[in-house]
């Protein structure tokens, strides 16, 4: 997980978009991100599915939403994730 600087010295975060799944965590929340591979030998495509655990600092996002998710600095031992905005109401 490499964080790109560009010419400007601003750095390009990692992003991703995914569906909360648990919010019963104090200002932590789990998103599910699902993912489309494509396999390398039968060039079949299948979704994979990966749960991060994200800060949600204000608890402002519920299970249901579909949120983009940024990385940041460990903030414990699991949340490498940072919540930035919510997209939809699934």
């Amino acid at each position: 997980m490499t964080n790109i600087i560009t010419m400007s010295n601003e750095v390009i975060k990692r992003k991703l978009q995914g569906e909360v799944t648990s919010d019963k965590m104090d200002k932590t929340v789990v998103v599910k991100v699902t993912s489309v591979k494509t396999h390398p030998k039968y060039k079949k495509q299948y979704k994979v599915t990966k749960k991060y655990s994200a800060h949600d600092e204000k608890n402002e996002y519920k299970v249901g939403d579909l949120v983009v998710l940024e990385a940041c600095r460990p903030l414990s031992k699991a949340k490498r994730w940072r919540v930035l905005r919510k997209v939809s109401k699934v």
